[in-house]
């Protein structure tokens, strides 16, 4: 067993020393995951988060575009309001 050292900073910022980060297959950027097993604390990469995940799945059904739909409803919205100050001349 190898054991490493690194200082803990005062924001709690650890850095991973080069062999580890090499071992897990880490790179500027990753995520990792920690995980307390057994009173013991176990570093994995986090290879499949939200971000990393966003966008590789098409969607079931076609978006919006809710840029008409907001053009859309400003239309109807300034034609309402026309409608009104007109009823009240």
């Amino acid at each position: 067993m190898k054991e490493m050292l690194s200082s803990v900073s005062p924001k709690g910022q650890v850095t991973i020393p080069l062999e580890i980060r090499q071992l897990l297959g880490v790179k500027p950027k990753d995520k990792v995951a920690f995980k307390v097993v057994n009173g013991q604390v176990q570093i994995t990469p986090a290879r499949y988060t939200l971000e990393s995940l966003m966008g590789s799945v098409e969607p079931a059904t076609r978006t919006e575009d809710f840029e008409r739909i907001s053009s859309e409803a400003k239309e109807e919205h300034a034609a309402r309001t026309a409608a009104k100050l007109n009823r009240q001349r």
